[in-house]
């Protein structure tokens, strides 16, 4: 499973940086393969894994939040692997060259 992901704070002001990056850590130390993006993250993993870290990062916001905004997309293809690279290796190998990453 694929998911797109982003969580943050609404009653911290402009500037998130240092709560996205308690929320990155999390991820990090999950073990998942994910994808850190300026609009959010893409993690691989198996729903049940996946739904307990995100729940986990929206919770740790939530300690020190009041309001807390979490957006998910899901891509759920049975038997589908590596994701995370293979989607873009795809679109790739059509245009017969590399894209910006």
């Amino acid at each position: 499973m694929l998911v797109l992901f982003s969580t943050f704070p609404v009653d911290k002001g402009e500037s998130l940086s240092s709560e996205v990056a308690r929320v990155i850590q999390l991820i990090d130390d999950s073990g998942l393969n994910y994808q850190t993006t300026a609009m959010g993250t893409l993690i691989e993993g198996e729903w049940d894994q996946v739904m307990a870290l995100v729940k986990q990062c929206h919770m740790a916001l939530r300690q020190s939040s009041r309001r807390v905004y979490t957006r998910l997309t899901i891509d759920d293809r049975e038997g589908a692997k590596d994701q995370l690279t293979g989607k873009v290796a795809s679109i790739e190998t059509r245009l017969g060259k590399g894209i910006r990453k």
